[in-house]
């Protein structure tokens, strides 16, 4: 039975052969296993202690989490994945930011002095003049039109 936060055939073929393979030690606990506690784990936020049990002892999901982070393994698994699915022309890359959603901290605000405040042993970082940034159709790429 798939549960609601587990892979999909689907998408253990596409990630499957992009995860290593122990070929000595002790036999191990199944990596699909594995890969779906991390999957839980990652979205819904619980504790490491808190996995449920059909994932395999916690800490051995916890120990594979931290060794592929460390290792690469995701970004060299999701390099791929991430070709063929643009390939295939499911990607769009545009992405648009809410500003009334982002966040800064208090002391990011201006300090009511022309130019900010600045510490006396580093430099200030001079802006390019206003006629010299490039145009936004040079930052964002054309949003692609889907017919609809």
């Amino acid at each position: 039975m798939l549960r609601r936060h587990e892979l999909t055939d689907g998408e253990w073929e596409l990630l499957g052969p992009h995860i290593p393979r122990a070929v000595t030690g002790r036999p191990r606990v199944d990596d699909r296993q594995v890969i779906n506690g991390l999957v839980y784990k990652v979205r819904t936020g619980i504790r490491w202690r808190d996995l449920p049990e059909r994932y395999g002892p916690w800490k051995t999901v916890y120990t594979r989490f931290r060794r592929y982070a460390l290792e690469g393994v995701f970004t060299h698994a999701l390099q791929p994945v991430q070709a063929r699915a643009d390939a295939a022309g499911d990607v769009d890359w545009l992405v648009q930011i809410d500003s009334a959603v982002v966040r800064a901290h208090q002391h990011a605000a201006a300090t009511g002095r022309k130019g900010g405040h600045h510490r006396r042993d580093e430099p200030s970082i001079p802006r390019r003049p206003d006629h010299q940034d490039p145009p936004f159709k040079q930052i964002l790429p054309r949003a692609r039109t889907t017919p609809g």
